[in-house]
C-alpha cells in the first residue's frame, strides 16, 4: 500500500506537482477533428488547466487560457478570425502564440496590444484526434504510434468525462486478473439481473465462460510495460503470454490486436478524460472507404448510474466499459490506496507505480521521461507488440499498401462499429 503523503504525489497533477510535472512532458488529445468541424471552439480542462481550442478561419488550431486579458470573458464564445480567436465582450484578437493582435477600442497607435499576451500550448492533429502539449521547450515530437497513423482503416472515437482519478484507471489496465471475475462471474450476475437466463443467445454473447488465470507476469520495455497472462487451458506457446499486451506509458492501453487505444487523459486531480479510440481493418486484400480526419465521428460512452430508487441500473453494466467505469468510480474521486490490502496477483500494479516514481524521478534529475521522441527518423510508425496479431500482420505492410497516413472509424457504442464490425468480422476490443 501506499501511504497517504505517496498516493497525493502520484495523483495530484496540477502545475508544481511532481505527478503534474512528469505528464507535462507528454502530448494529450482533447478533442476530435469533427468536433472543431461542428463549432469551432472546444473549452478544455486538461492537467487542471482551463483552456479553449480553436480553429481559424484559415484552418489554424491554437489552445489558448480560457479568459480574455482584459475583463476575463470565457473564450469559448470567441469568434474565429483568419489569424486567431476574437473575444465577444470588446473585440480582443489573440493568435495561436496567445499575443494580443487588435483592440478596437484603443487609439489605433497604441502600444498596448503589443504588451499583452495569454497563456498558450501547442498543438497538432494526428489521426484525426487534436493533441496538446503543456510541458516545457523544447518541444518533443508527437509519437507516430501505429494506431495514429495506419492505412486503410475505418475509425471512430469514444468519449466520457469519468469522474475519478487517472491512476485508478491506469491501475486496472495492469490488473489482469480482474476480467474473470468483472467481466465473466460479474457479468453472469448483471445478466441474470436484466432477466437472461443460461437459454438466452445473449447471455453466452456477453458473458462467456470463466476461463481462470494460471500465471501472470509483467515486463517492463522501452515503451511502458507488457502484461502477459496464461489461462486455464492455454500453455507460455500462446500470445497471451509469449507477445504480450502492452500499456504505453504514461496512459494509454493498447487494445488487442492493435486494433486501438484506450487513452485515460488526466482533466483534473478527479476527473479524467477517457478516449475509446478504435480502427477497424478490412477483411484481407480489402480495402475500405476513404475517410477524411475531420469526418472521424465521435460517440459518448454513458456511465454506469443508479435509478431513482438508489438501484445500480444494470442495463449499463452489460460490457466491459461500463463494468470497468462502476469499478473506478466507485473507489471515490481518488482512491485512498493507504486502506488498500495487495496481494501477489497487484505485481503489476505495484511495477507501474513504481516506474511512476523513477520516471518523475528522472524530470527531477532535468532528464526526459520514457516515450520522449525528438529524433524523426525514429518516431515514424511506431510499432507496438499485441498478443491479438496472427502471422506477419504488421501496421507497416498497411502503411505500405495505402501509400501513408490513412483514417477510418468504429467503436463500441455507435452505430457505424455495429456496421463495420459486422461487414469486417473485427474483434472486440479487450483490455
Amino acid at each position: 500500500m501506499l501511504t497517504e503523503r505517496m498516493n497525493e504525489r502520484l495523483t495530484q497533477v496540477g502545475p508544481g506537482t511532481p505527478m503534474g510535472t512528469l505528464l507535462r512532458r507528454y502530448w494529450y488529445p482533447v478533442a476530435a477533428l469533427s468536433e472543431l468541424k461542428a463549432n469551432p471552439t472546444k473549452a478544455v480542462r486538461l492537467l487542471g488547466e482551463d483552456l479553449v481550442l480553436y480553429r481559424d478561419r484559415s484552418g489554424t488550431l491554437g489552445l489558448l487560457e480560457a479568459s480574455c486579458a482584459h475583463r476575463r470573458v470565457h473564450l469559448l464564445y470567441g469568434i474565429p478570425e483568419d489569424n486567431g480567436l476574437r473575444c465577444p465582450y470588446h473585440g480582443w484578437l489573440y493568435d495561436s502564440t496567445g499575443q494580443c493582435l487588435e483592440m478596437p477600442a484603443e487609439a489605433p497607435e497604441s502600444t498596448f496590444p503589443s504588451r499583452v499576451q495569454i497563456k498558450a500550448y501547442p498543438v497538432e492533429a494526428l489521426g484525426g484526434l487534436v493533441f496538446a502539449y503543456l510541458g516545457p521547450a523544447p518541444v518533443p515530437l508527437l509519437p507516430q504510434w501505429d494506431v495514429f497513423v495506419r492505412g486503410n482503416v475505418l475509425r471512430d472515437v469514444g468519449m466520457a468525462i469519468v469522474p475519478c482519478n487517472w491512476l485508478q484507471i491506469m491501475e486496472n489496465s495492469l490488473d489482469p486478473v480482474h476480467t474473470e471475475h468483472l467481466h465473466r462471474y460479474f457479468t453472469h450476475y448483471v445478466m441474470e439481473r436484466l432477466g437472461k437466463g443460461k437459454d438466452d443467445p445473449k447471455y453466452w454473447r456477453f458473458a462467456p465462460e470463466v476461463r481462470p488465470h494460471v500465471k501472470i507476469g509483467f515486463d517492463v520495455f522501452e515503451h511502458g510495460i507488457i502484461k502477459r497472462r496464461v489461462l486455464k487451458g492455454d500453455t507460455e506457446e500462446d500470445a497471451n503470454w509469449k507477445h504480450g499486451h502492452p500499456i504505453v506509458f504514461p496512459n494509454m492501453l493498447h487494445d488487442r490486436g492493435g486494433g486501438g487505444f484506450q487513452i485515460r487523459v488526466p482533466v483534473d486531480d478527479t476527473h479524467t478524460l477517457y478516449l475509446w479510440y478504435i480502427c477497424h481493418a478490412g477483411k484481407p486484400g480489402e480495402d475500405v472507404p476513404a475517410q477524411a480526419d475531420e469526418d472521424i465521428p465521435t460517440y459518448r460512452v454513458p456511465m454506469p448510474r443508479l435509478d431513482e430508487d438508489g438501484n445500480p441500473v444494470w442495463s449499463l453494466m452489460d460490457n466491459n466499459s461500463g463494468q470497468d467505469n462502476m469499478a473506478w468510480v466507485t473507489q471515490g474521486p481518488i482512491s485512498p490506496r493507504w486502506l488498500e490490502r495487495l496481494g501477489e496477483s497487484d505485481k503489476g500494479i505495484i511495477l507501474y507505480r513504481r516506474l511512476l516514481e523513477e520516471q518523475i524521478r528522472v524530470v527531477e534529475d532535468g532528464g526526459d521521461p520514457m516515450n520522449t521522441f525528438r529524433d524523426p527518423e525514429a518516431n515514424v510508425a511506431i510499432d507496438l507488440p499485441s498478443e491479438g496479431r496472427s502471422g506477419d500482420q504488421s501496421w507497416r505492410l498497411d502503411l505500405q499498401r495505402a501509400g501513408g497516413v490513412g483514417t477510418g472509424s468504429s467503436g463500441k457504442y455507435s452505430v457505424i462499429n455495429r456496421e463495420v464490425a459486422a461487414r469486417t468480422g473485427a474483434p472486440v476490443p479487450a483490455e
